[in-house]
């Protein structure tokens, strides 16, 4: 089994903003595959089905992002998954607009999530996907990334949100190796 966990904060008022696309790629995956978030516990809503045939569960925690470690430390345990089996899918603005980047492991980059996440887990040795956002033109960073996308983006976000629900199905049916040639820009 395979665990995809979107980051994001809870709350309406952070909906749709640009450090929540994590969220936004697990309703996206949600839809696609009839897999219903219903489950609240291990701070987080959750659900459990098949993506392509491959057994996976997806979370969004409900912890703000800065302790998402909890959410994901507590659902591996809860649900046997391996580190190696858990997805983590978030923002990132060193990424441009658009732009998706698969790896099998790393450091954080300075997302207090991914941050949280291997602390908690004690290794950084989980794959995850970038989904870029672009980097903030006059904005500090803190305030732009909890900022939503301008209208003019949309089509940037929706295109993106494809191609990751694309990426994360190859890389449970194909493997992070094939996922990362097909969806990994230069």
């Amino acid at each position: 089994m395979h665990l995809i966990v979107g980051l994001g904060n809870p709350g309406n008022g952070y909906r749709d903003t640009r450090h929540n696309i994590g969220f936004m790629l697990v309703d996206r995956l949600s839809s696609a595959h009839g897999l219903r978030l219903v489950n609240e516990s291990c701070s987080a809503v959750w659900g459990r089905g098949m993506i392509r045939g491959v057994e996976a569960a997806l979370a969004k925690p409900d912890t703000y992002m800065n302790l998402s470690g909890n959410a994901v430390c507590g659902l591996k345990d809860a649900l046997l998954v391996s580190v190696e089996s858990i997805i983590v899918a978030y923002d990132d603005c060193d990424l441009p607009l658009g732009r998706l980047r698969i790896r099998m492991a790393g450091g954080s980059g300075g997302h207090k999530g991914v941050e949280s996440i291997i602390a908690g887990l004690g290794t950084n040795g989980f794959p995850r996907l970038r989904l870029g956002i672009g980097r903030p033109e006059a904005q500090k960073t803190d305030e732009f990334v909890l900022s939503h996308f301008r209208t003019e983006d949309t089509g940037a976000v929706e295109d993106m949100l494809n191609r990751a629900v694309s990426a994360i199905e190859a890389l449970l049916t194909e493997g992070i190796v094939v996922a990362m040639n097909r969806y990994n820009e230069a």
